[in-house]
């Protein structure tokens, strides 16, 4: 049985049709997160700060859903320019230690409201 995962810590989907998370079975889905603030605005800075902003978000997702970073075992980071990807992953592997998710990157066109990194998670209860 699905059940839906809202927490007030990361930025709402509004009136989007779909949920911050979704826990079926022992996996939690999360949706994908792009640096928007638990207020919802995009949060302007050095893409380390968007970055750290996205895992914030995603770490209050998992933890309303009672797991951590330790619990994902897949995540898809999706990105509008190949050329950061270095300082992402710097970034994004600062919160695992091994054996790490398995991941991949994915440059894409363009992602919601103008962002340049959106990060989606799988983890396991």
């Amino acid at each position: 049985m699905k059940v839906k995962v809202e927490t007030s810590k990361a930025a709402s989907p509004g009136t989007g049709p779909f949920s911050q998370a979704v826990i079926d079975g022992n996996l939690v889905f999360t949706s994908g997160q792009i640096y928007l603030t638990p207020e919802g605005k995009l949060l302007e800075g050095t893409l380390e700060e968007q970055v750290r902003q996205i895992m914030k978000n995603l770490q209050a997702v998992l933890e309303e859903a009672d797991v951590s970073f330790s619990n994902v075992v897949k995540s898809t980071v999706y990105v509008t320019d190949m050329s950061v990807y270095g300082k992402i992953n710097e970034i994004y592997g600062s919160y695992f230690s091994t054996p790490y998710p398995a991941r991949e990157v994915v440059c894409v066109k363009e992602l919601p409201l103008g962002a340049k990194v959106e990060i989606s998670m799988i983890a396991i209860k």
